[in-house]
């Protein structure tokens, strides 16, 4: 990842931000104290700007290659920089290295956070910082929330459910797309489906709109009682709500909910055809 994230700002820096960033890595990679790293991670932006990184499709490609989930896409050239800074800092030790990245984020203004937590599945010893990442969830920043939640492997990979699902809980809360919380569909469980439906339930209770990506996380665990929550879908005025309805009972192990998938046959066969799947809805809905 190091020598990846390097080439990729090299063909974008100057040649004076590129020889900085140099000079950084050198200093850093060499074991100095922990205050060389905070001192040019904080200054990464003064020094290299914030545009953005512009990677290809190759360039994505070889990020899923490296390490499976990593997505840089929407990453800028400070962000890149200051990976490059935490992987270049010596990690032989796990303790040390690990309470040096927290001791960072807990002095980071919000852009300097947003570069650790969405750098946490390519850091050495990534199980170390399973806390860090559950506590930075707390915060009341979206910025800071979607760099864990959104287009990261780290909590798929390494939260348990209870962490997992108030996540997922409080993407529906601020906002968030849920269609970027990677492995949603495979961790689905059914703690998370009562959740998600008692959500639901307080929203419509308080005459409030319920965001439809909600029933993806339902998943295989439709209960009985969930199959009204179903109809209520299926009988919306609002199209989005009727595809999400449709999908989720097609998605449901429950045969009340399969059933129910037969009063909507044109909704029925479009998902049979490939043509309504929860992909293409994330792509539609406003």
């Amino acid at each position: 990842m190091l020598s990846q994230l390097r080439e990729w700002l090299t063909s974008h820096l100057p040649q004076e931000s590129d020889a900085w960033l140099g000079q950084a890595i050198e200093q850093i990679s060499t074991g100095v104290a922990e205050r060389v790293l905070f001192t040019r991670f904080s200054t990464v932006a003064r020094r290299l700007g914030k545009a953005d990184l512009q990677l290809s499709a190759d360039d994505l490609q070889k990020a899923q290659a490296l390490r499976p989930g990593w997505n840089p896409q929407d990453w800028s050239v400070d962000q890149a920089a200051r990976t490059l800074l935490l992987l270049a800092f010596p990690s032989e030790d796990a303790d040390l290295y690990g309470a040096a990245i927290k001791k960072l984020v807990s002095a980071a203004d919000v852009a300097e956070q947003v570069a650790i937590y969405q750098s946490l599945p390519l850091l050495p010893h990534p199980d170390c910082f399973i806390d860090l990442a559950i506590d930075g969830l707390r915060t009341n920043i979206t910025a800071v929330f979607n760099a864990i939640a959104l287009q990261n492997p780290y909590p798929a990979d390494y939260f348990d459910e209870a962490a997992w699902n108030q996540m997922v809980l409080k993407a529906l809360f601020v906002g968030s797309e849920l269609s970027q919380i990677q492995r949603l569909d495979q961790r689905t469980n059914a703690k998370l489906a009562k959740m998600l439906s008692d959500y639901a339930h307080e929203r419509w209770a308080a005459g409030r709109s319920v965001n439809p990506q909600l029933w993806r996380a339902l998943g295989p665990f439709v209960k009985e009682t969930m199959v009204s929550d179903l109809e209520r879908l299926l009988h919306s005025p609002e199209p989005f709500e009727q595809q999400a309805g449709a999908l989720a009972c097609a998605s449901a192990a429950d045969s009340n909910a399969q059933a129910l998938l037969d009063t909507v046959p044109t909704l029925k066969h479009q998902i049979e055809m490939g043509q309504l799947t929860w992909k293409q809805f994330s792509l539609t809905y406003p």
